[in-house]
């Protein structure tokens, strides 16, 4: 059994990663479905979540958050 090749399968994921951040800028132009008017501090809780699991991935590739 031939092994994939590395190269395509990291083109691959790749792609799903850019798909997937178009998707979550999409949310966070729309406010991530949260109404302005209507923010309480759950949301607040919610999106240093966010913040913090976007920084993990930053330390990933070695880049430091800001």
């Amino acid at each position: 059994m031939r092994q994939p090749d590395p190269r395509a399968a990291c083109a691959a994921r790749s792609t799903q990663i850019h798909a997937k951040l178009a998707r979550l800028q999409q949310l966070a132009d729309g406010h991530f479905g949260h109404d302005p008017d209507a923010v309480h501090w759950g949301h607040v809780g919610d999106l240093g979540r966010v913040e913090q699991a976007l920084d993990e991935l930053l330390d990933i590739f070695g880049s430091k958050a800001e």
